[in-house]
């Protein structure tokens, strides 16, 4: 492992020193060896003082299904043009093997004054003919003009919108380029579970009958509760959605109503409870972590037509005269 700080990182460098900690690796491994796993490239971008300790401990679970070269990038704010930078690796050993599987990770530090200086030393490290991905975990670099600049030589883009305006959303992914919402990808599950009641015959006789949603949410949860509204809406056009905040609710609360036909979805701790016309049935519904949700995000390397639909219904909602 090897540190360095300087108004400036050099790629050369840094990839140089990768290629020295790989032939480390080998010798600590003596005749088991190590093998070198890569998929992709992920960059992740977060504020100096998010949580750095759980972020790496995201990346290293992320590994074994997506192993990647990791570029953290720490946003460390305004001061003189400064960036850092640190190699180390990230490794394990698959059960009952002797070889452990490594992945390279690279820490850069950098000042607003230095964001421009980014978007080339990424581009160097980013491992050739390999998707490169971005988690952007900051909306301050979200809203800078910086951003652009990295942003467009990624294959996907991946923040999480609560607390942004929905019409800034789709601005975040320049042309070409993926966008995954963690918002979005909260409801999965509940997309998954809603869609399952409909395959029983009775109930989806009833489905055109179908003419108010309510969906109860705390402030918090805003985006997530406009995209699920917004998804019905796609599905079923003639129903009046209503979006209820209400900061009692620990999680969403969905009533979906039609002639003879009732249904209601909450969460209950790690189930999701569904109630159809007063029949009470449970699924599963583990709590949402960054690894979870990332795990997903990173097997969708195509284009999702469905969100692409729901975010373009979600903004026409909550700008209706846009």
């Amino acid at each position: 492992m090897s540190e360095a700080a300087a108004a400036t990182v050099h790629p050369d460098h840094i990839l140089k020193e990768l290629s020295d900690l790989w032939v480390s690796l080998g010798k600590q491994q003596g005749g088991a060896g190590v093998l070198r796993a890569c998929t992709m490239t992920l960059v992740v971008a977060a504020e100096m003082g998010d949580d750095w300790q759980g972020l790496g401990e995201t990346i290293a679970a992320l590994m074994p299904e997506h192993p990647a070269r990791a570029i953290s990038i720490r946003l460390s704010g305004a001061g003189e043009r400064a960036l850092s930078e640190r190699v180390y690796s990230q490794c394990w050993m698959p059960f009952g093997q002797r070889r452990q599987i490594c992945c390279e990770q690279v820490e850069l530090t950098a000042s607003d004054a230095a964001l421009l200086d980014l978007a080339p030393v990424v581009r160097s490290l980013a491992v050739p003919d390999l998707p490169l991905v971005l988690w952007c975990r900051s909306g301050r670099l979200l809203a800078m003009t910086e951003f652009k600049t990295i942003a467009a030589m990624t294959q996907k883009i991946i923040i999480d919108s609560e607390g942004m305006a929905l019409a800034d959303v789709a601005r975040c992914a320049p042309p070409g380029v993926l966008l995954g919402d963690l918002a979005w990808t909260r409801l999965t599950r509940w997309r998954e579970t809603l869609s399952q009641v409909f395959e029983n015959k009775e109930t989806l006789a009833r489905v055109d009958s179908l003419h108010q949603l309510t969906v109860a949410h705390t402030k918090a949860q805003t985006n997530t509760a406009t995209y699920l509204a917004a998804w019905v809406s796609t599905l079923l056009p003639k129903v009046k959605v209503t979006l209820a905040p209400d900061e009692t609710c620990d999680s969403l609360r969905v009533s979906l109503s039609g002639d003879g036909l009732e249904v209601r979805m909450e969460r209950q701790q790690e189930r999701l409870a569904v109630n159809v016309n007063g029949l009470a049935h449970f699924a599963g519904l583990s709590m949402f972590t960054d690894y979870s949700m990332l795990r997903e995000e990173l097997g969708i390397m195509q284009r999702d037509p469905v969100f692409e639909r729901v975010l373009a219904r979600a903004v026409e909602s909550a700008y209706p005269n846009q």
